[in-house]
């Protein structure tokens, strides 16, 4: 009885050994990830959305979404996705440099499409958090 209750004293601090250096990994974690997030670039758009209007089924728009990296760091756009093949995004391949801006450009094609349009680019780079999402917003009415 001795030794079974030597053991489970045994084995509980050993247990409270492996914890209290888990906590104290995961504050020093914690404090990195907020050291990283105050200097990471930060792509602050002019506008978040855009609304084309209405515009006849066929026709192509394009709009150009201006930001800023109001960061302390170099920001790097690795890629800019749509929800659908008719949107085409287009961003700079080159880092944007605090202070810096650039422009995503992007271009929707409405053949085939008809009624309200909200086409979402989602932004990927270098940031906190990483994604960042722009709307193209409109009206495809038929020919």
């Amino acid at each position: 009885m001795k030794k079974l209750f030597l053991s489970l004293v045994a084995a509980g601090m050993l247990l409270s050994a492996c914890n209290s250096s888990t906590a104290g990994n995961a504050s020093t974690t914690t404090a990195d990830s907020a050291a990283t997030a105050a200097n990471a670039p930060v792509a602050k758009f002019e506008k978040e959305s855009h609304d084309f209007g209405k515009i006849k089924e066929g026709d192509k728009v394009s709009y150009d979404f201006k930001f800023t990296n109001t960061g302390k760091s170099p920001l790097i756009i690795t890629n800019a996705r749509a929800t659908c093949g008719c949107t085409t995004p287009t961003w700079p391949k080159a880092p944007v440099k605090p202070g810096e801006s650039g422009v995503i450009s992007v271009t929707f094609n409405s053949a085939g499409k008809s009624g309200l349009q909200d086409k979402q680019i989602t932004v990927t780079a270098n940031t906190q958090p990483a994604e960042t999402m722009v709307h193209l917003i409109g009206e495809v009415l038929k020919k």
